[in-house]
């Protein structure tokens, strides 16, 4: 008899695929009339500017577990030096070709040993590292944000976001999402999905009690 949690399992992965590519899509859509200066806006991400934020996510999307596992070799399991190599590997000679390789991968499942759902996470966190700096707005879908806020409150595996909210409880002003104890924080659920994930700018979207406690914790951003 099939085991009822893998099936469950199976079925969030099956679930989570056509809304990262809707969201790979949008992105795509919102960053086509882009300057050569907008391009070099420098994101979220700490260090990296938008473009180089859009090539890593190419490079996510076109890693396997064998490449993944192949350059966590061939860099001597330095992560960041993986990271550093593969985005190079994405970034092409200018920004039309930045964003022409994104738009190949829009509809790729390729991913590294990380949970779909990790890699929708990906695509919304990095999306907002570089929508919030070029002042674009995306109005997610409520359930969409409040299945990643769900992922990285129990999670730190990709970016240390479990830890980051030890001893707050999180409440969100506009979808069912709610986790912890402690002193409050509230707001939308993007604006704590960013937060959990150390983007300090989006704690000014928040209140209550924990905002600063969460703001001292935010600092270098994962890629």
């Amino acid at each position: 008899m099939p085991d009822p949690e893998l099936t469950t399992d199976r079925s969030r992965r099956a679930e989570a695929w056509p809304v990262i590519h809707a969201e790979r899509a949008a992105l795509a859509a919102d960053l086509g009339d882009l300057t050569v200066e907008q391009w070099a806006t420098p994101s979220l991400c700490s260090g990296l500017t938008v473009r180089e934020v859009l090539a890593h996510l190419t490079a996510g999307a076109s890693l396997n577990t064998v490449r993944w596992l192949a350059g966590v070799i061939r860099c001597r399991f330095d992560f960041d030096k993986q990271v550093a190599m593969r985005l190079a590997e994405q970034l092409g000679a200018a920004p039309v070709e930045t964003l022409e390789r994104f738009r190949h991968v829009v509809r790729s499942r390729t991913k590294p040993p990380l949970p779909a759902i990790a890699m929708l996470g990906e695509t919304i966190v990095h999306g907002e590292d570089i929508r919030r700096p070029l002042g674009i707005r995306r109005s997610y879908p409520v359930e969409v944000v409040t299945q990643v806020a769900e992922y990285y409150q129990g999670s730190d595996l990709v970016v240390v976001a479990k830890g980051r909210i030890g001893g707050l409880k999180l409440v969100a002003a506009d979808g069912p999402f709610t986790t912890g104890s402690g002193l409050l924080v509230s707001g939308p659920t993007l604006a704590l999905v960013m937060a959990m994930t150390g983007r300090a700018t989006y704690c000014n979207d928040l209140e209550g009690d924990g905002v600063e406690l969460l703001r001292s914790r935010c600092g270098t951003t994962h890629r």
